[in-house]
């Protein structure tokens, strides 16, 4: 193991052993090696099980569960679109492939260049205004085409 990865492991069992004995400490440690890492490590799964004395398969289950718990790293910016029925019958399944087709990129993945994640999500409550999204965090109402060809030549000509 080189010293990088032990003290990438060392630093993630601190960072569980802070919510052991937390209410709702699993959901807090999920949350804090998310927001610390980026993403949720496999590697991560054995040392909250052991942590809080539930198996893997139930660890595994919590993160599945919340669309908000990555499972691995995302790109500098991620689009989120609603793929939930109100924005379906406005358009948001054409507008999705629209955007992969764009950014080159299949939907829930990153592409190569780790610059563009588009992520599904099953309802933001914009359900009178859709197509909605999500851009880096951001809630958008009635977003079209054009909206998406735009953020993402603003995308592509950052420095």
């Amino acid at each position: 193991m080189t010293d990088a990865k032990a003290q990438t492991i060392g630093a993630m069992d601190a960072l569980i052993a802070k919510y052991v004995d937390a209410q709702g400490g699993l959901m807090r440690a999920l949350i804090a090696l998310n927001d610390a890492y980026g993403y949720i490590d496999a590697s991560a799964l054995p040392r909250l099980a052991t942590a809080f004395n539930i198996t893997k398969a139930e660890v595994k289950g919590v993160i599945s569960f919340y669309d908000d718990f990555a499972r691995a790293p995302k790109g500098e910016h991620v689009l989120r679109l609603c793929q939930a029925e109100a924005c379906q019958a406005v358009g948001s399944r054409e507008l999705t492939a629209h955007a992969c087709k764009k950014a080159d990129v299949e939907m829930g993945e990153t592409r190569a260049d780790g610059r563009i994640t588009i992520e599904p999500v099953y309802c933001l409550g914009l359900c009178a205004n859709g197509p909605a999204a999500m851009v880096d965090g951001k809630l958008r109402a009635r977003v079209s085409e054009a909206d998406i060809d735009a953020l993402l030549q603003a995308w592509e000509h950052e420095a």
